[in-house]
């Protein structure tokens, strides 16, 4: 069983920074393809950007080039650095798990954080 706890989440105005942290327990962190996932109220939750085994990464178009996923697999941690941030960006943000490969699909996502809450002012 893998526990995933979120932080770094907070209140910030428009063109801000933010960076989340994801803090996995467990053995094998290295082995899981890791995602953030954040769900606005009112709406679905949306995948943001993924990270696989080798570093690999993709991103939502909405955040290309504004947001940064990384690991540190000595940590067992996987960080979202967020720049330029907009007030559309406001929503619950989730960290998400799983061993072998993944992709933007959060039901494929075995393990969940419990969400950090990301306002952006305008």
């Amino acid at each position: 069983q893998v526990q995933l706890v979120e932080s770094g989440g907070g209140l910030v105005q428009a063109g801000a920074s933010l960076r989340l942290s994801c803090a996995a327990s467990g053995r094998s962190f290295s082995s899981y393809y890791m995602g953030w996932f954040r769900q606005a109220p009112g709406k679905e939750r949306e995948f943001v950007a993924a990270i696989n085994q080798n570093d690999g990464t993709t991103y939502a178009d909405s955040v290309k080039d504004r947001f940064t996923i990384s690991r540190d697999n000595t940590k067992n941690t996987v960080y979202l650095q967020m720049n330029s941030l907009k007030p559309e960006d406001t929503a619950v943000y989730y960290c998400a798990g799983r061993p072998g490969p993944g992709d933007y699909r959060d039901y494929t996502y075995n393990y969940w954080g419990q969400g950090t809450q990301v306002t952006v002012s305008s």
